[in-house]
């Protein structure tokens, strides 16, 4: 498909830099294809949900996984920003480069705070602590390193000496707080492993959670870990031609079958997120079961997807032409999504991954 069809314009002032206050108190737009858009408050989303139905959350947690790189080539000192993205092994990240293109292959780096955040730390190296070599160069400035550290002992310094890797929408309008340590984190977040939130998750508070048990909505929990890629712009003309990085992610025995179970019965399966929705739609099974998985998944859904493993999707606003767009205009159609958005942006909804939140019911293709 033409990338063009999901582009629209976004006025800078539907741009989210802090979230809502409690974030609970966040806006929802409910979006009925057939009934068209109903404006309520997040607090009311247990209005819209029944007894029997099962919420699926992603409980990845952010990890800090932004740095400067320092490389030094002939005496002189060049400096390169890195966001690690995805975990290969007990040793080894893929990383995406900012300023890739003064690096080579077996070059060594020594890699220290960003400098993006009001936290401090300067650019003094880690004490040539956090160091690794760059062991493979891709396009799109992604890279693979290979760390000195390993396992548990490379987590704790990467922990203990990163930064939190804001969107690059919020980063390059204001600085990282000791708040974003908080708001960039889902009360739930349980398993380190992703450099970017699941959104649609951080409007869900304690309060909430009591009214959807009072109810009989039932909560269940998977794991995909987000990269960085999830905020890469398409660059192609045609969707055909994008290329998604993978995601490595979880389904427990346990989960699967409470799934099933919720199928089994009537119930609704509610994606809470389009990576819980990405993760269900890569594990459930031909015969529309979910069994336990683990692995990478690239899944690219475009209009024309037909869904099997959800029912309900709440998720945040997203950029034009960005895959996550077109995922939304798959589930609930085009059409409908680029006057959704039209509607959001007339009414001052706030926009990405700090913004307000949407409930989207299937389109009629699906």
């Amino acid at each position: 498909m033409d990338v063009e069809l999901f582009d629209f314009v976004l006025p800078e002032e539907n741009v989210a830099l802090r979230p809502a206050v409690p974030r609970d108190s966040s806006r929802l737009l409910v979006v009925k294809p057939d009934n068209g858009f109903e404006d309520r408050d997040f607090g009311e989303l247990a209005e819209y949900l029944r007894p029997g139905d099962g919420l699926v959350f992603n409980d990845t947690r952010v990890i800090p996984a932004q740095f400067e790189a320092l490389r030094e080539r002939d005496g002189n000192i060049a400096r390169i920003g890195l966001t690690l993205h995805r975990r290969k092994s007990a040793h080894q990240w893929a990383a995406f480069a900012r300023g890739a293109k003064k690096l080579k292959v077996g070059e060594r780096l020594c890699l220290t705070r960003s400098g993006n955040s009001t936290g401090g730390g300067g650019l003094a190296c880690l004490a040539g602590v956090l160091e690794a070599v760059v062991s493979q160069k891709s396009e799109g400035g992604e890279i693979e390193l290979d760390f000195d550290l390993s396992g548990p002992v490379l987590d704790e310094v990467m922990m203990a000496n990163g930064e939190m890797p804001l969107p690059p929408y919020i980063a390059s309008k204001r600085l990282q707080d000791d708040r974003d340590l908080v708001d960039y984190q889902t009360i739930y977040a349980a398993n380190d492993g992703a450099v970017a939130a699941p959104t649609a998750g951080l409007h869900f508070s304690d309060e909430i959670f009591s009214k959807l048990d009072g109810i009989g909505v039932t909560r269940h929990f998977c794991t995909l870990h987000v990269g960085a890629g999830t905020f890469l712009p398409v660059k192609a003309d045609d969707t055909v031609d994008h290329k998604m990085h993978f995601e490595n992610g979880i389904i427990s025995e346990e989960t699967a079958n409470q799934l099933n179970a919720i199928r089994a019965r009537g119930g609704r399966i509610v994606s809470v997120g389009t990576t819980s929705l990405r993760l269900l739609e890569s594990a459930i099974e031909p015969d529309g079961k979910f069994r336990q998985w683990q692995g990478a998944t690239d899944i690219f859904i475009t209009p024309g997807y037909k869904f099997r493993a959800t029912d309900l999707l709440i998720t945040n606003f997203h950029l034009p032409r960005s895959t996550l767009f077109m995922l939304v205009s798959a589930f609930s159609g085009l059409d409908i999504m680029k006057n959704a958005y039209s509607h959001a942006i007339q009414n001052s909804y706030r926009f990405y991954s700090y913004g307000d939140s949407s409930l989207l019911y299937p389109g009629a293709n699906n």
